[in-house]
């Protein structure tokens, strides 16, 4: 392993520095040398000279990974800053995770006796002490898991940070889900992809003017607001976020669409008392929502995209999956972003729509299009740093980094994808009452959809 000392630089620091003295710990949890260069307080460095390196700033980042350790104690430390990595994220983390096609990052793995040694080593470096704290921006969640008041909270733990915060993050739609990036030419940037997404989902779900969408998790109401606008549909809108509601009514009333428009702040099993619900909706769109339903609670959503469509009416959901072995989500997510949500793979999320009893007409993948997105957000995060931080802290600002670049590195590396699904709901005759093709669909765009290559990786912010 080659390890290097301050005494090598004349700094007068022992060669039995923090780092040397780390060293055999970290190989041990590793099962062989750090894949990065690892910086202690005191200066001194171990692992490879060319790989990322990761500096430890103070003791409490040990005894954080004592406590917690794996991801989410090595998150933690990041978020408080007790960790950090010098240059870009996206490499670091990489590093950490291996190859690309590892579906778990090489994260410490202690047995008993490796945390026994670990602990007397932290207790020589002066790291032993009481559980640090973990961070204000984690969910403390309570009470039955995907019950409606616990689905209300983290929801809101998510997306009702504040809409002061979206605005800063989001473009002009406040569109916060995968765009769809159909041009390359100079001024095409993310306002762009998303007004190309909402127009594909209108053309796909085939909205004329009259029509009634129901749109599940509406967000900030960017499908809301350009259906009603663009093609004159009636619209009833759905969200469990107070800060998206109180957005999306103000939007309408803005527009003067309050003859198109009604906004429910309700969970989604509560849409069948809706005022609109009567007689059938001739379209539901559930866009980046089906995440955060759950995966016993799964059956009875289908099921009620089902029920609320009229015969041949037609149902798109736009959902993230995860890779056949990938976990999805992971500690981090699951604590600090999404609480409670639950990601399948695709072909199971196809075999629920079709066991409610849908016909699953077209499938279309956006993966290569949400690295695209998430890395747009994240350039954004990084330009506007110091407004993000005098916004909701420094603490939270590193959250939305972390998850933003991580993010991105998960649809790069396949290990999770997103698609829209289009599917229907057949008459008794079983007519679906489609176009035979999907001739319309892209027509009248100007412009060719970008072909599914690798994208390159963003340079350092």
């Amino acid at each position: 392993m080659n390890t290097t000392t301050d005494t090598d630089t004349g700094t007068g620091i022992p060669a039995t520095g923090a780092a040397q003295r780390i060293a055999p710990v970290i190989e041990r949890f590793l099962g062989g040398p750090p894949p990065v260069r690892i910086r202690m307080w005191d200066g001194s460095e171990t692992g490879p000279e060319n790989a990322p390196t990761v500096h430890v700033r103070s003791r409490r980042a040990l005894r954080r990974l004592l406590w917690q350790p794996g991801e989410l104690g090595l998150a933690e430390a990041y978020i408080t800053g007790d960790i950090d990595v010098v240059g870009d994220l996206g490499d670091g983390l990489r590093a950490l995770r291996g190859t690309p096609g590892d579906q778990e990052p090489r994260l410490p793995r202690p047995r008993a006796a490796d945390r026994l040694r670990a602990a007397g080593t932290a207790l020589r470096l002066g790291a032993v002490g009481p559980r640090p704290p973990s961070p204000e921006a984690r969910a403390g969640l309570r009470g039955a898991l995907h019950s409606k008041a616990r689905d209300r909270a983290a929801i809101s733990h998510h997306y009702d940070l504040s809409n002061a915060f979206y605005s800063l993050l989001l473009d002009e739609t406040m569109a916060y889900s995968c765009g769809y990036w159909t041009g390359t030419a100079p001024g095409y940037g993310p306002a762009d992809a998303q007004r190309d997404k909402l127009e594909l989902i209108c053309r796909k779900l085939g909205l004329t003017a009259g029509a009634r969408l129901l749109d599940i998790g509406c967000g900030w109401g960017s499908l809301t607001l350009h259906a009603a606008a663009r093609h004159g549909v009636r619209v009833t809108a759905v969200t469990l976020a107070a800060e998206q509601a109180a957005y999306v009514r103000g939007q309408v009333e803005a527009r003067g669409l309050e003859d198109l428009v009604e906004v429910h702040r309700c969970d989604y099993r509560d849409v069948a008392g809706l005022p609109g619900f009567r007689g059938g909706y001739d379209a539901v769109s559930t866009v980046e929502m089906g995440e955060h339903v759950g995966d016993a609670q799964y059956p009875a959503f289908t099921a009620l995209l089902h029920s609320v469509l009229r015969p041949q009416g037609r149902a798109l959901v736009q959902q993230m999956s995860r890779g056949s072995t990938a976990p999805g989500g992971g500690a981090f997510i699951e604590s600090y972003i999404a609480p409670d949500m639950h990601m399948r793979p695709l072909g199971e999320t196809v075999g629920l729509l079709e066991g409610a009893g849908l016909e699953v007409r077209d499938v279309e993948s956006m993966r290569e299009h949400y690295v695209l997105t998430v890395r747009a957000w994240h350039r954004t995060l990084e330009e506007r740093w110091p407004e993000f931080t005098a916004l909701v802290g420094e603490e939270t600002a590193r959250v939305w980094r972390l998850y933003l670049v991580g993010g991105a590195l998960a649809f790069e590396e396949r290990r999770m994808g997103v698609d829209q699904i289009l599917s229907v709901r057949p008459d008794a005759a079983g007519s679906a009452g489609l176009p035979a093709t999907r001739h319309g669909w892209y027509a009248d765009t100007g412009r060719v959809p970008l072909q599914a290559t690798a994208p390159e990786r963003e340079d350092a912010p």
